[in-house]
């Protein structure tokens, strides 16, 4: 079999290649197979899979713009400092990447208790209990989703270079021209891409949510914590919980094809 740039691929590799495929594609296939189509609409529209719906989506967008006031300034420190500083924020930042969900719940759940001094400074000064609230909920998403926001944002300023920056600079460009006119264009493409990305890693969080916001229908449950509970024979039925796997799935199908439109060159 040879390949668009002539080069013939391993006859080795097709067979692996092709298990991998499979690997990835039949799980999801066996999730429609099990769909109720013909009550897929009232299942997925039934007032505990909309409570959870509307949870995921009021938070994840919530998340999104947590995400985007903190994650944007991340990634232009990251993009225009020495290649040291970079590295070691990139390295931070991709630490949620890498752990554990329910590890990131527990850490969340330290940092902000009652018993911890960030959580009873919060509660003496405004009275807010986090753990176990929508807040949380919120706080949960912004920690796992953070990174792909950062890191598209940060790819794309490193690809455009600083060129424009510094002749804007020289002809006599304040600092927040720089940002508004010139900074924040060049990484649109990086910036659209994170925020899609983001949003649908907001709306799939698990086990960060479950720990340090709890499982309370129409408080907390989220879309994953309604079809984990309906799996475990409470709540939401069984075809709701397919339901909702199968919006979720339809979710990060879209998510994947946005991300493809924004790709440089993708319309070319």
């Amino acid at each position: 079999m040879a390949s668009d740039t002539g080069v013939r691929v391993p006859g080795f590799a097709i067979a692996p290649a092709l298990l991998g495929v499979g690997l990835l594609v039949l799980p999801l296939l066996a999730l429609l197979t099990r769909a109720s189509w013909s009550t897929l609409v009232a299942d997925a529209t039934s007032p505990q899979a909309l409570s959870a719906l509307w949870l995921s989506l009021r938070t994840g967008v919530a998340a999104t713009a947590v995400c985007v006031l903190l994650g944007v300034p991340l990634a232009v420190l990251m993009a225009r400092s020495s290649a040291r500083v970079a590295q070691l924020l990139r390295a931070l930042i991709a630490v949620p990447l890498v752990l554990p969900p329910m590890v990131g719940g527990v850490a969340l759940l330290f940092l902000f208790g009652r018993t911890s001094p960030i959580g009873q400074f919060i509660d003496s000064l405004w009275g807010i209990t986090l753990p176990f609230s929508t807040a949380a909920v919120v706080i949960a998403q912004s920690f796992v989703a953070l990174p792909f926001l950062v890191l598209s944002v940060e790819g794309s300023l490193r690809a455009a270079g600083a060129g424009y920056e510094q002749a804007a600079a020289t002809l006599g460009a304040g600092r927040w021209m720089v940002l508004t006119r010139i900074t924040l264009p060049l990484a649109a493409p990086g910036l659209v891409a994170g925020v899609i990305l983001c949003f649908a890693r907001a709306i799939g969080e698990f086990g960060a949510t479950a720990l340090f916001a709890g499982n309370a229908p129409g408080v907390t449950q989220t879309m994953p914590l309604a079809i984990y509970t309906a799996f475990n024979g409470a709540g939401t039925g069984r075809d709701s919980a397919v339901a909702l796997s199968i919006l979720l799935l339809a979710t990060a199908v879209v998510v994947l094809l946005l991300v493809r439109a924004w790709r440089p060159g993708a319309l070319k």
